[in-house]
C-alpha cells in the first residue's frame, strides 16, 4: 500500500436499488410512486423563466420553506430543505451526533444509517427488534449520543404509535431524537403534535413517496427553531446553493395541491389493500403494511429464488441479503395493473414449482 492511501477515508457504501431503463419492466422495487406530481409541478416547471436558471438559487429555500411551514401550521423558521431525506439526515448526523457515546438504531432499518456512522465517526449500536418486527422502547433507555428511526419503518413497514415514540423521548431528554418519517402519509399519525413538547424532536420527510418527486430530491425537517438554525449553520459552512430553482418551483407547487396529494394516496393506500389481500390469498406473510410497499415471506418459496424468477420475468422487487430478513421481500405498491401482473406471474410460478 502506497503512503498517501493510508489517510483515504474507506466505507461501506449504501446499496440503492436497481434502475433498470428498459421500458417494458415493472418496477416495484425503489417505492416509487406509481402517479405523476400534481399538475401545477409540470406547469410551474414549464413557465419557468430561463433567466432563473442563470442564477444562485435562494440559499434559504424561503418559497419552499415558507409553503411546507403554512402545510404543517408551523413557522418557516422551523423548516429545513435539503436535497432528498438523505441529504437532510446526513446532515443531521454530521449536526447532532458528536458524542463518544453510541447513537441508537434498530437493527433491522434503513441501510443508510450505518453508512453515516461510519462515514462520520459516530460510535453506533443497533438495538434488536422483536419477533413481530417492532421497537421495543426500553431498549433506548440506556446512555447513548442520541436515537433514530424509521416510523414507518422500512423495509419493514411497521409502523409505532405516538405513545411509543413519545416514550423514547421522555428517556432521551439529554439527546436528539430524530424520527425518519418518510413513509408516514401511507401509515397514521406524525410525531410533528409532539414538536411543542420536545424540544430535541426532529422529524424528517420526504417528496420522493407521496409527493411523487424522487427524481426532483426534495427533503426536509421540521423542528425546534433552535435545531433548525443549527442545521443550517452546518448547511451553510458546507454548501450554501444545496436546492436547485427547479426543485424550489415544483416543491412549492406540490405542497400546494392537497387535494390531489390525497387523491393519490388514497389510490395507493387502496391498491395496498387489495394487495395485501392477494398476496395472503397465496400463502404469503407480511407485517401490517403502512407504508407504500408490502414486506412479504412465504412458508413454502425461498425469497431469493423469488426475487431471482420475478427479475429474469421483468418483475423488480427487493431483496435484502441481511441476517432476519433474507427470506422476505419488499414489493411496492405500483398500479393495480401492475400488482395484477405481478400476482398474475406469481400464481403461474407456484403452480409449475
Amino acid at each position: 500500500m502506497k503512503a498517501w492511501q493510508n489517510n483515504i477515508r474507506r466505507v461501506v457504501p449504501y446499496t440503492p436499488g436497481e434502475q433498470p431503463d428498459d421500458p417494458g419492466v415493472i418496477k416495484l422495487n425503489t417505492n416509487e410512486n406509481p402517479y405523476p406530481p400534481a399538475p401545477g409541478v409540470a406547469e410551474a416547471l414549464s413557465e419557468m423563466d430561463d433567466d432563473l436558471l442563470r442564477l444562485y438559487p435562494d440559499p434559504t429555500a424561503s418559497q419552499l420553506t415558507g409553503a411546507i411551514a403554512r402545510r404543517y401550521n408551523v413557522s418557516p423558521s422551523q423548516v429545513f430543505a435539503g436535497v432528498g431525506s438523505d441529504d437532510v439526515l446526513a446532515m443531521s448526523f454530521l449536526t447532532f451526533f458528536n458524542s463518544d457515546k453510541p447513537i441508537f438504531f434498530p437493527d433491522i432499518t434503513y441501510s443508510f444509517y450505518p453508512v453515516w456512522a461510519e462515514l462520520y465517526r459516530i460510535p453506533y449500536e443497533t438495538k434488536p427488534l422483536r419477533e413481530d418486527f417492532s421497537i421495543d422502547p426500553a431498549d433506548y433507555y440506556a446512555p447513548n449520543g442520541g436515537v433514530i428511526f424509521p416510523n414507518p419503518n422500512a423495509p419493514t413497514s411497521r409502523y409505532e404509535d405516538l405513545s411509543l415514540i413519545e416514550d423514547v423521548l421522555r428517556h432521551n431528554q439529554d439527546v436528539i431524537v430524530i424520527i425518519d418519517e418518510a413513509y408516514i402519509d401511507f401509515a397514521g399519525e406524525s410525531a410533528l403534535s409532539l414538536l411543542d413538547r420536545y424540544e430535541n424532536l426532529l422529524i424528517v420527510q420526504t417528496f420522493s413517496k407521496s409527493r411523487s418527486m424522487a427524481g426532483m430530491r426534495i427533503g426536509y425537517a421540521i423542528g425546534s427553531e433552535y435545531l433548525i438554525k443549527l442545521l443550517n449553520d452546518v448547511k451553510y459552512s458546507f454548501n450554501s446553493y444545496t436546492l436547485n430553482q427547479t426543485a424550489l418551483a415544483a416543491g412549492t407547487e406540490a405542497v400546494r395541491d392537497e387535494e390531489y396529494f390525497e387523491i393519490c394516496i388514497g389510490k395507493i393506500r387502496a391498491t395496498r389493500e387489495r394487495a395485501a389481500e392477494a398476496f395472503a390469498s397465496l400463502g404469503f406473510s407480511f407485517p401490517e403494511p403502512n407504508a407504500n410497499f408490502i414486506f412479504v415471506t412465504h412458508p413454502e418459496y425461498r425469497a431469493r429464488d423469488l426475487f431471482a424468477a420475478m427479475r429474469k420475468n421483468n418483475i423488480y422487487v427487493r431483496y435484502f441479503d441481511k441476517p432476519r430478513i433474507d427470506d422476505y421481500l419488499r414489493v411496492t405498491i405500483g398500479t393495480d395493473g401492475e400488482m395484477e401482473e405481478l400476482f398474475g406471474f406469481l400464481r403461474k410460478y407456484m403452480e409449475i414449482s
